[in-house]
Order: C-alpha cells, then sequence, then structure tokens
C-alpha cells in the first residue's frame, strides 16, 4: 500500500492545538450553542426549564451532565421543522433519515452550516490519507441520505475530482473504478464488498485497481474486516463516523498512519459516553453510549443527542482530539438470547476468522416456542466446494458458543444467497411473531 501520511503542514491549527486551547474553545462554543437553543427552538426551553437549568449555568464543560438529553423521538415529535432555530428563510438545506421505523428525523443547515460540514469532511478525507488533486468515487446514495452529498462537498472541499457515482448498479461501478481509475473510493463496507465480488467476478484482480483508499461508514465494521478489505484491494481501508441528527459523515474519521480509532473533530462535536440504563456520564476509557452536542451549529443546534451507538473515549494519538474506538454496535440493535447480549459485528469477527465463510451474512430471529431462536445465514466462499463450506458452518457454530457463550443455528448458502444492500446492510432480520 502507497504511504498516504498527510504532510503536517496541511494540519489545521486546531488539529495540533493543545488541550488546554481546544477545552478553552469547546466552552465557549458550548455556553454559545446552549443559548442558541434555549433561545430559538421551543423543545430545548421547555426541556431546560424542566430539568431546572439554564444556559448559564454551563460554567465549566462538566457542567453539561446537567442538561436534558435529546432523543430520536424528540425529533419525531416536532416533525418536520420544530427543532430549527432560525427561520426558514435562512435554512439552505434539509435532509432527513429513511424513516423505516416512523417518521423520518429532519435536519437543517444555513449556508455556514454547509460550509461547516465541508470543511470536517475535508479535515476526515485528508485525515484517511486524501490530497488535493485526488480522483474520489463517491457511492454513499445522494438524496435526503447525508452520505453522498457530505462525502460529494467535503471532496471538492479538499481540491479533489469528485465522480458522484451514488449506489447501485455494481457493474457500472466496476466500469467506472476501471475507467476513471479513482485515488479514492467512499461507500458503506458492505457495499464495498459488492464490488469487490463483482470485480472478481469480471475477472478483474481487485488489488490491481488504482484505489489508495477506501473511506467506510454508514455502518459498524470490525477490524478483522478491515484486514479483509486492505488485504483484498491492497488499499488503506479507514473508518468514518458520522450521523445526519449531529451533522452527518464527518464527525469523526480515523488518521490513516494510526487507524487506531477514530479522532472526533471537537472543535464542532462534544462527546460523552453515557451509562444506556442510567443515563450517568462515564469517565474516559469506559465503554457505554455515545452523547454528541454540537458546538456550531446554526440551524439545528443538538443538546445531549443520543446516538444509541456503543464505544468508549480514548485519549488522542495522531491528532490533539480524543479518539472513540470503533462501534462495536447499537443498543437498539443489540440481540438479548437467553439472556446473552450479542452484536452482529461479533457474529462478522467469527465469520472472517472462518476462511471458507464469505462476509455476508444476516442474523435471522425467529421463535416456534417460548424461546428465541437465531440463525446465522453465511454465504460459502466462491471456491470452497459444498462439503467443506458445511464444515465450516459447524466451525462457525462452535466459534460462537465458545466465543460468545450461546448456542445458534448456522445455514450455509451458495455464494449471492444473501440479499446485497445498495447501502447500510440490513444484518438483523427479525421474524418472530408479535406478542
Amino acid at each position: 500500500m502507497q504511504d498516504r501520511t498527510p504532510d503536517p503542514a496541511s494540519l489545521e491549527p486546531i488539529e495540533r492545538a493543545s488541550i488546554d486551547e481546544l477545552r478553552a474553545l469547546q466552552l465557549e462554543r458550548l455556553q454559545w450553542s446552549l443559548r442558541h437553543a434555549y433561545q430559538n427552538v421551543p423543545h430545548y426551553r421547555t426541556a431546560f426549564d424542566g430539568a431546572g437549568v439554564h444556559p448559564d449555568d454551563c460554567k465549566d464543560l462538566d457542567d453539561l451532565a446537567r442538561f436534558p438529553f435529546t432523543t430520536k423521538a424528540d425529533l419525531r415529535d416536532n416533525y418536520p421543522f420544530g427543532m430549527f432555530a432560525v427561520p426558514q428563510s435562512q435554512v439552505s438545506r434539509v435532509h432527513a433519515s429513511s424513516g423505516t421505523t416512523g417518521r423520518p428525523t429532519v435536519v437543517g443547515y444555513t449556508a455556514e452550516d454547509i460550509r461547516t460540514w465541508s470543511s470536517v469532511m475535508a479535515r476526515s478525507i485528508r485525515a484517511a490519507g486524501g490530497r488535493p488533486g485526488d480522483k474520489v468515487h463517491v457511492a454513499y446514495g445522494y438524496g435526503l441520505f447525508t452520505g453522498g452529498l457530505g462525502a460529494h462537498y467535503g471532496a471538492e472541499a479538499l481540491g479533489c475530482t469528485v465522480i458522484p457515482v451514488s449506489g447501485g448498479m455494481t457493474e457500472r461501478q466496476v466500469m467506472l473504478i476501471q475507467d476513471f481509475e479513482p485515488d479514492i473510493i467512499m461507500v458503506t463496507p458492505s457495499y464495498m464488498l459488492a464490488i469487490v465480488d463483482e470485480l472478481e467476478r469480471q475477472g478483474i484482480d481487485p488489488r490491481s485497481t488504482s484505489l489508495s483508499v477506501g473511506i467506510f461508514g454508514a455502518e459498524p465494521w470490525t477490524n478483522d474486516m478491515r484486514r479483509e478489505m486492505e488485504q483484498r484491494l491492497d488499499m488503506h481501508a479507514v473508518d468514518i463516523y458520522g450521523l445526519s441528527e449531529v451533522m452527518g459523515p464527518g464527525v469523526a474519521n480515523e488518521c490513516v498512519e494510526t487507524k487506531d480509532g477514530l479522532h472526533i473533530w471537537e472543535d464542532h462535536f462534544y462527546p460523552e459516553i453515557i451509562d444506556p440504563i442510567t443515563g450517568a456520564v462515564l469517565p474516559d476509557g469506559q465503554e457505554g453510549e455515545l452523547v454528541f452536542t454540537s458546538l456550531t451549529k446554526q440551524a439545528m443546534p443538538v443538546v445531549r443527542y443520543r446516538t444509541r451507538d456503543l464505544t468508549r473515549l480514548l485519549p488522542g494519538t495522531a491528532r490533539t482530539m480524543r479518539r472513540m474506538e470503533k462501534i462495536t454496535g447499537r443498543s437498539d440493535d443489540m440481540i438479548i438470547l437467553r439472556g446473552v447480549n450479542l452484536f452482529p459485528t461479533q457474529i462478522e469477527e467469527l465469520i472472517l476468522r472462518t476462511p471458507a465463510l464469505a462476509p455476508h451474512f444476516q442474523c435471522v430471529l425467529t421463535r416456534s416456542g417460548p424461546l428465541d431462536e437465531l440463525t446465522v445465514q453465511v454465504e460459502r466462499r466462491v471456491e470452497v466446494s459444498a462439503a467443506d463450506a458445511e464444515t465450516a458452518g459447524h466451525e462457525l457454530r462452535g466459534l460462537v458458543k465458545r466465543t460468545i457463550g450461546v448456542s445458534v443455528a448456522v445455514r450455509v448458502l451458495e455464494p449471492n444467497g444473501i440479499e446485497r444492500s445498495l447501502g447500510k446492510a440490513r444484518r438483523v432480520v427479525d421474524q418472530r411473531p408479535a406478542r
């Protein structure tokens, strides 16, 4: 793989600032953001008053813990524009979630918000190894989803050439990678696997492409998946994190020189880790639920937004800002099977330790009696025989029992037996009857 370490001179001053300088800036911006939310968003005025706190009570960063949380339900209750803090005439763009589990969550941006988002995305792409002049193949979906346009504007802000492919039409994706020779691809990790499979189906060695960096986000993925990607593609596989409620992609990103967790751009987003049950703030180093407060957003500030993502905060390494570990799962994606908690990422790790199995899988939950049952449906690799695949299925079942401590069924499917997602992979299929 090429050395893609950024030139230190290309870093922004805040990326090299001292901790004291960073904390002073955060407090100044946090105080502004709390006042902005309280004065301009009825929901926050009501929530703060109900909790007995006022923006003036924030004298120190630790005082943030006194303020109430914001949840996805709050955003849905104020659908569509009730959480906006500026007049509609100042809103330059609106994005929204898919709304597959109810009303979509709607977010708005002023022109300055778009510039901020583009800036942190450009910072993220540079941290991942991107450079001005690189060609960036964007295979995130465009539209109300924030991935495509977030990547697009950030790459342009860095001075890259953008190839706005969007998701889908996998054969066309391969053709454009071959013909346009991009340096960077930005895509969900599960769809990148589909692109790799298509390259191999066409007889193209994935390691022979022009791609030097893959920036993968929008769904949890493991370090084992990183090794799989880097080995198959001979490129750097780097994690990016974001969510539309806080900004979009570009809230945090791994640095290509370390790949040891995602540095949070703390000059714009203040992180906390809480106990997902009690809501108590946990010290850095302990795992819990990630919470974010925006520090500079104008159109739609968020205060202590509960992401449901599980991780922990660690000291900065390649940058001053703190790191978050790769997301281990979401509190609302956790499967509780006979009293044992497990996440799809744990299953992915074990599949990647089973050479005969491909990293295309789903966890299917059923219930035929009083207890839930879990079947892991996973594909065999193309070059593996049916007999060897059956042996691998037995091996995976044993690994799950020994490692996670629960019994599951394993069904090994033929290649392409799992539905291919054009965006976020559907890892959990709940077929249990409603209680």
